[in-house]
């Protein structure tokens, strides 16, 4: 990688990534404001660029939040630099020590200072610093920078990760703190390109009913979960929502998720008014008494885990296998949606290892940043200059920066990582280059029997055409007035083929009519919505049409 870095004699706004956060990469952005060096969070899971430098890379460097793709590199870069100093919300200074499990308490020191809300921090030589709470987790900032000349004001503002929804332990980044605050140049997350989710309690909703169906099929549920974050979200969800409320149930915490609820527990006066009203009348989490019962996993406890059906929570990184012993039952693994991906790869290739029946995978959707339609809602309120779109996979932020209504308004940038980026400003609005055509234009074909639909061969050279073509079948659904194209996987086949094994003259989900996908579409049945096994019965049952 390229080790060019902006002096003050290149611009006065630059930005020079050392890592973006497409894919496993994590983020880590050095600004250039005046004669200023501000590096933004340290993802690398390999800090080597930085570390090789001769002399510090920043003058400061400001950390947005505690995830490991934003903070696994801070320790490192501490200690090969500890004169330059670090800076984080109060928040983030507790939980970043969680990033480095693997080492003790002793070996991790405090090396990150905390800054207050909403309150600018001016050093030296013109430059302040204000954190604003931007919602995704506990102590996340926006970063808004400012350095001020005798001729005029620069301003940045860099989003990290953000949400504007609520969550059940966090409140979302507030529009009305930072409508009229006018950067020349914002720096935003662009996770789930220009997708849209349900609101926020839908989502939930839609988890708690995932998770109902699959305890009443008596299998217990593996939820793998980053250390801090969607994890206790879930928890806290599970201990909170209407259908949970006294249910006799197990919920079993392992790993770094045990120790991240520790960490939570301690920041309770910094979580929202509702979660401290409740944690007055029973433990946010280590609670045997009330129902469902959340507990640790010890190694004296570890044998009782699994024995009926219950809800596992441990790290992303741990062997799954341990946990889903056959001895114990039937298992589903739930791991969140990532963008681009029906099922994730990792999922994938657990289950094709393990091989076995009793174990299979879903994914839920329960959003940790924002949409779509929040992400061009903040930009709108703000309307920068510069747009500088980062985190994300690649195809996911053409996406954003071919939006013609951020094309017509603003300069939009998506870098990789190693490439500078200047940001000149001006009165004159520069129309960006138009990215690169992303729609595509086809022939439909009538005939008697079917309906064929040709689309150009370029379509293939995207990325995501590997998991649209899959199997070479695709399945259609009408949304509004769009026909909406879904590539069919190899598990979804693998799924309907076991349909077939049942005998054709046997009453059951696998012959009926109204099973479509593994799942019930027949409104007069009590399993109307739900998935169902092959073998499934129940009295509105219907045979298939023999052409069906």
């Amino acid at each position: 990688m390229s080790q060019h870095r902006p002096t003050a004699s290149d611009t006065s706004l630059a930005c020079f990534p050392y890592g973006v956060g497409h894919g496993s990469e994590g983020v880590c952005l050095l600004v250039h404001m005046g004669p200023h060096r501000i590096l933004l969070d340290c993802g690398l899971s390999n800090p080597q660029s930085l570390l090789d430098l001769p002399e510090p890379p920043a003058d400061l460097v400001l950390c947005t939040h505690a995830h490991s793709d934003h903070a696994q590199g801070l320790l490192a870069l501490h200690q090969a630099f500890p004169q330059m100093p670090i800076y984080g919300s109060e928040v983030t200074t507790e939980l970043l020590p969680l990033n480095w499990s693997h080492l003790q308490a002793s070996e991790v020191p405090q090396f990150c200072q905390a800054l207050p809300w909403r309150s600018p921090v001016e050093f030296r030589g013109g430059l302040s610093v204000e954190l604003f709470p931007a919602g995704h987790l506990p102590g996340a900032a926006a970063i808004f920078l400012t350095y001020t000349t005798p001729t005029r004001s620069y301003k940045l503002l860099y989003t990290g990760d953000f949400s504007l929804s609520n969550s059940r332990l966090v409140e979302g980044l507030s529009l009305e703190t930072l409508r009229g605050s006018a950067p020349d140049a914002l720096i935003i997350e662009g996770s789930y390109g220009t997708a849209r989710h349900p609101h926020r309690r839908q989502q939930e909703n839609q988890l708690i009913e995932q998770i109902n169906r699959i305890l009443s099929n008596q299998e217990s549920i593996l939820l793998p979960v980053p250390s801090v974050g969607i994890g206790q979200e879930i928890l806290m969800l599970l201990r909170s929502h209407h259908q949970f409320t006294g249910r006799d149930l197990d919920i079993w915490v392992d790993g770094s998720v045990a120790t991240g609820c520790d960490a939570y527990l301690e920041l309770l006066p910094h979580l929202p008014a509702s979660v401290q009203n409740f944690a007055k009348h029973q433990p946010l989490f280590w609670d045997e008494r009330v129902r469902p019962r959340l507990r640790r996993i010890t190694p004296e406890a570890f044998k009782q885990v699994g024995q009926f059906p219950c809800i596992v929570l441990t790290d992303y990184t741990a062997d799954w296998a341990q946990y889903c012993r056959e001895d114990f039952g039937a298992w589903a693994i739930l791991l969140p949606k990532k963008p681009r991906f029906s099922l994730i790869p990792e999922l994938e290739r657990f289950l094709a290892s393990a091989n076995s029946p009793r174990l299979r995978g879903e994914t839920y959707l329960l959003a940790q940043h924002s949409d779509g339609l929040g992400t061009t809602q903040l930009i709108h309120n703000l309307r920068p200059q510069h747009l500088v779109f980062v985190h994300g996979s690649s195809t996911y932020l053409a996406d954003l920066t071919g939006l013609e209504e951020l094309q017509n308004r603003y300069q939009l940038h998506s870098p990789p990582a190693g490439k500078l980026v200047e940001l000149p400003l001006g009165e004159t609005f520069i129309q960006p280059a138009a990215p690169p055509e992303t729609n595509y234009e086809g022939e439909l074909d009538e005939q008697e029997e079917v309906v064929t639909i040709a689309l150009p061969a370029s379509i293939a050279t995207d990325p995501r055409w590997h998991n649209l073509a899959d199997t070479g079948l695709v399945k259609a659904r009408w949304q509004g007035e769009e026909l909406v194209l879904r590539g069919l996987s190899q598990r979804e086949l693998l799924s309907h083929s076991g349909n077939a094994k049942m005998p054709p003259n046997v009453a059951c989900c696998a012959n009926c009519r109204h099973q479509r996908g593994q799942q019930c579409c027949n409104p007069a049945s009590a399993l109307y919505g739900f998935q169902v096994t092959p073998e499934g019965y129940c009295p509105v049952f219907e045979p298939r049409e023999p052409d069906e």
